[in-house]
């Protein structure tokens, strides 16, 4: 019985012994030797950039909210929430939801390794552009956010319940940020090359680009900073921006794998959700184009038909071209049609009215981040308001060409002859026109060129007022029968980051729909 006793405690004490000198390799198990231990930053670059175009955010802020709260689409569906002014918590927060995740984080993480290596300047200074580019949307999608600490967790706890930064103090640093960005792009640091999906590795574009932001943030904050804005606009357009409509910053997709390598927002139109089917193109920008002779008509209308059907069938004849009411449901939209059209709306809903062109739905198509059209019509304010010495009818007349000819992207059907876009611009009578409509005519043209952009056409007419836009009158809209301001803050901050949350919203006045931002005339 002893020896048993013996040989047990010897057996134990060998186990100790073994298990004492192999933990090592016993926790070396839980690491996976295939995985890998560091990323190319140029790669996290690529991704980062692809995810700015995600579906999800992409549905929900754009499409669904901004798109027919700007009067670009219409539906008769609930889910569309935008034109009845309805609160929809997640499509509301999508945008934080995802980006400070999925784009914001990977770019502060590019930023901070490649900060203090200079072969790395380029995929730094692209890295620090793209990180602007997008947290202006967040800012102007939401007011105050996290800017400063924003995608920094990985680099201290203190980042890990981020402050909520005051919108003005955001963007006098974008501006700084974009600028030294741009100075900090070098032709004999390591080349960008085919990890770019906007621009190729071309860093002159890509200080181009920055020079575009700067103008766009510039005239975002003109009504509330206008020295500043001046100032601002001024530096970047003499800095040197886009020429033409091959500056057009753009990603580029192709067909897939989904959710990285596909227009995220065609992806929701068209190809995988088919949301279009819901959606139509706009009573008040069908009825500006047709008033107007627009020739970009047919290009963003598809026609009145069935989208799934054969094409044959669709009527794209101009003139019969038609848009949707806003702010209407199955039921209500009856009040709007004549007596004699209720039968037709019975057999055939939502058809009888003009839909989204497919032509402009694959998922290899570009998605814009801001356009040569844009920075024509920027200058041509800018001229009008006095703040630079060049031609406004000249940029005016440059912004419209070329927010009509950077539809071949798309598809080579959409070109328009020189004479068709000659005639549509001289028909706009901006020569002629007082300072006031001048800057109507702008806007109106503005709101035109970012069609699909709708989060910038949305920013731009709380900023401008134009064009006049009539808000419905949906009784069980949220808030009130006004365009939203703003989207309200993603809800499940209130309990992740409740101090700063709370902090911010009472700085703003509140977390509403109507709250104004900073440079929308709010705190």
């Amino acid at each position: 019985m002893k020896a048993i006793h013996k040989i047990t405690g010897l057996f134990l004490a060998l186990m100790l012994v073994f298990s004492s000198c192999d933990e090592d390799a016993l926790l070396d198990l839980n690491i996976d030797p295939n995985a890998a231990t560091e990323m190319d930053d140029q790669y996290l670059f690529s991704l980062a950039t692809l995810r700015i175009a995600g579906e999800y955010e992409n549905t929900r802020a754009n499409m669904l909210y901004a798109a027919p709260a700007i009067q670009h689409t219409s539906s008769l569906a609930a889910f569309f929430s935008g034109d009845k002014y309805f609160y929809n918590a997640q499509y509301s927060g999508a945008y934080m939801e995802t980006h400070y995740t999925g784009v914001i984080r990977l770019l502060a993480h590019v930023i901070a390794n490649t900060r203090d290596d200079a072969n790395e300047a380029n995929v730094n200074a692209a890295a620090s552009v793209l990180r602007v580019f997008d947290l202006h949307r967040m800012t102007d999608l939401y007011g105050d956010v996290p800017y400063f600490q924003a995608g920094r967790g990985l680099e201290s706890e203190d980042n890990w319940f981020p402050a909520y930064d005051n919108q003005r103090d955001i963007y006098y640093d974008m501006v700084e940020e974009l600028k030294a960005a741009r100075d900090r792009f070098s032709s004999s640091a390591r080349g960008l090359g085919n990890q770019d999906f906007i621009y190729g590795g071309n860093i002159d574009q890509w200080r181009k680009f920055a020079n575009a932001l700067l103008m766009r943030i510039s005239m975002r904050m003109s009504n509330v900073d206008p020295e500043k804005a001046r100032q601002v606009f001024t530096e970047a357009a003499g800095n040197g921006t886009f020429t033409s409509i091959s500056d057009n910053a753009i990603i580029k997709f192709d067909t897939g794998p989904i959710g990285v390598n596909r227009n995220g927002l065609n992806d929701g139109y068209w190809n995988t959700y088919k949301y279009s089917r819901f959606a139509k193109v706009s009573k008040t920008f069908i009825d500006w184009m047709k008033e107007n002779n627009d020739p970009r008509l047919m290009i963003v209308s598809g026609g009145i038909g069935d989208p799934d059907a054969d094409p044959s069938t669709w009527n794209t004849d101009p003139d019969a071209q038609r848009g949707m009411p806003n702010g209407y449901n199955s039921t209500t939209i009856k009040n709007v049609l004549p007596a004699s059209e209720h039968a037709l709306f019975d057999e055939v809903g939502n058809r009888m009215f003009s839909m989204l062109n497919l032509k402009y739905m694959d998922w290899e198509d570009p998605y814009f981040l801001i356009t040569y059209a844009e920075t024509e019509l920027m200058k041509a304010e800018a001229a009008v308001k006095g703040w630079i010495g060049s031609d406004a009818s000249g940029h005016f007349e440059n912004g419209v060409a070329g927010a009509i000819n950077y539809w071949t992207a798309f598809d080579d059907s959409f070109a328009r002859s020189a004479s068709e876009v000659e005639a549509y611009i001289q028909g706009r009578g901006f020569a002629s026109a007082s300072n006031e409509d001048k800057l109507r005519l702008i806007a109106e043209e503005y709101w035109a060129a970012t069609w699909l952009n709708d989060i910038e056409s949305w920013s731009n007419w709380r900023r401008t007022g134009y064009p006049v836009l009539e808000p419905t009158q949906d009784p069980n809209r949220f808030e009130a029968n006004e365009i939203p301001r703003r989207l309200r803050y993603w809800e499940a901050e209130i309990g992740a980051n409740p101090q700063e949350y709370e902090l911010a919203r009472a700085r703003m006045g509140g977390d509403f729909l109507m709250t104004k931002v900073w440079w929308d005339g709010g705190n």
